[in-house]
């Protein structure tokens, strides 16, 4: 098992339609959510996505919020809502607000956030946009509900990527982070594994076959260009980025066993510099977000366990001790948390572990979860799993209470990675 994370060769990569849509299917209850009245936005019924429940499916998911039923006929961002019974009907907060059809084809998207129990306008803002960007509307709006009622910035207008296989087609797919609006970076009829986001959110790093070994490409995710970074000999896998973009941390077997390295992206055909010499598998390094360390997997104990050393390479400690077998590495952004797959019985489960303490959760009831990813708040993770004989992917919040399923009508899908923060338009 330890091979295929070290060679990154995934055994069956999951069928997707190209034109596939995802259904969020939300399950489990949190100990603490808070309550917000949704209503339709007027004038929304016209137009070709519905905003408000783009909006409600994005709150659900991140197990911070509990829509409440509409309590009031329809209302717009000009409303002076009677706030009187969203109170009554259990609402602490109040999203209103309108979609209107431009006289050049775009949409005028409006909304206003409400406390219902200060009886306080907290604000609102409007997108003038073409129609392809109203679900970016819809998950910006759920960003700034998000924002005004947690105290932590949203997740709703980050990206995900992920990796399908169509009868002998790989493709590598960008979307949304509820999955929708995927939009295909590259396909080819050898596997591609492992991408991993850059920290500005602009390049996609990944593992392709195409040269009938693994080699390590970076990829622009907007104009399609890329470039060869790692193709030495032996095998070349498992990129992981350091937090200022500069340096990839990569498993090379060049020299005999798989060992750790960095390639400065600066520098290209530059030598690598090698930080781990051993005579035990080392794979999958990641850095923490402060990038002083990197964790990475090892058998150098007997079985595969996860262990971190300084980011210029020394001394490596070892991190996990519960379980006899645990791989696939992430950190949450501040450092807090690491998730993990850990076998089980048999059985591959994702676990997080607080990194002060020690504690380990196990999170799901599944058993062939894979390669978990931190959204960039740290309140959800990303991962791939099997139900019903389906590969899906999941998200799930820290404490394993709610999780919501992107399930591709027909399809299966793997190797998900989480993107970072967008960078602000103006």
């Amino acid at each position: 098992m330890l091979k295929r994370f070290l060679l990154c060769v995934a055994a069956s990569l999951a069928v997707l339609p190209a034109l596939a849509q995802f259904r969020v299917e939300v399950s489990g209850v949190g100990l603490t959510q808070l309550p917000i009245g949704l209503t339709a936005f007027r004038g929304e019924e016209s137009a070709p996505q519905k905003i408000s429940a783009i909006v409600q499916a994005d709150l659900e998911r991140s197990g911070q919020f509990r829509p409440v039923a509409a309590q009031t006929a329809p209302l717009d961002e000009n409303s002076k809502p009677d706030l009187v019974p969203w109170r009554q009907g259990g609402a602490d907060s109040l999203l209103v607000g309108s979609v209107a059809r431009l006289a050049d084809g775009r949409y005028d998207v409006r909304f206003r956030l409400w406390d219902v129990v200060a009886g306080k306008d907290l604000g609102g803002q409007s997108y003038a946009i073409a129609q392809a960007d109203l679900r970016l509307a819809a998950h910006r709006i759920a960003d700034f509900v998000y924002e005004k009622l947690t105290g932590e910035k949203g997740v709703f207008s980050t990206r995900i990527a992920y990796v399908t296989k169509a009868g002998a087609r790989y493709s590598l797919w960008v979307a949304d982070a509820d999955g929708e609006s995927a939009q295909p970076a590259l396909t080819s009829p050898e596997p591609i594994i492992s991408p991993s986001w850059s920290p500005d959110g602009r390049q996609l790093a990944y593992v392709s076959f195409e040269s009938r070994k693994p080699v390590v490409y970076v990829h622009d995710v907007a104009t399609g260009r890329r470039r060869l970074v790692a193709n030495f000999r032996g095998s070349n896998s498992a990129p992981g980025w350091s937090p200022d973009g500069r340096t990839l941390a990569v498993t090379l077997s060049r020299d005999g066993g798989s060992q750790l390295y960095t390639l400065d992206l600066g520098s290209p055909g530059a030598e690598p510099r090698r930080l781990t010499t051993s005579s035990s598998i080392d794979t999958e390094p990641t850095y923490s977000h402060d990038g002083k360390f990197i964790y990475f997997v090892s058998d150098r104990g007997g079985s595969p366990q996860i262990y971190r050393m300084p980011a210029a390479g020394g001394l490596p400690e070892r991190v996990t001790f519960t379980g006899s077998y645990n791989i696939s590495p992430a950190l949450s952004g501040d450092g807090r948390w690491i998730a993990y797959i850990s076998r089980v019985n048999g059985a591959f489960k994702l676990h997080v572990m607080e990194l002060a303490t020690g504690t380990v959760t196990a999170l799901t009831d599944t058993e062939a979860d894979e390669n978990p990813s931190f959204a960039p708040n740290g309140r959800l993770i990303l991962y791939a799993t099997k139900q019903q004989e389906r590969e899906a992917l999941m998200t799930t919040t820290l404490d394993g209470k709610i999780k919501a399923r992107l399930a591709g009508q027909g399809g299966d899908i793997r190797e998900p990675d989480w993107g970072p923060f967008p960078k602000q338009i103006n």
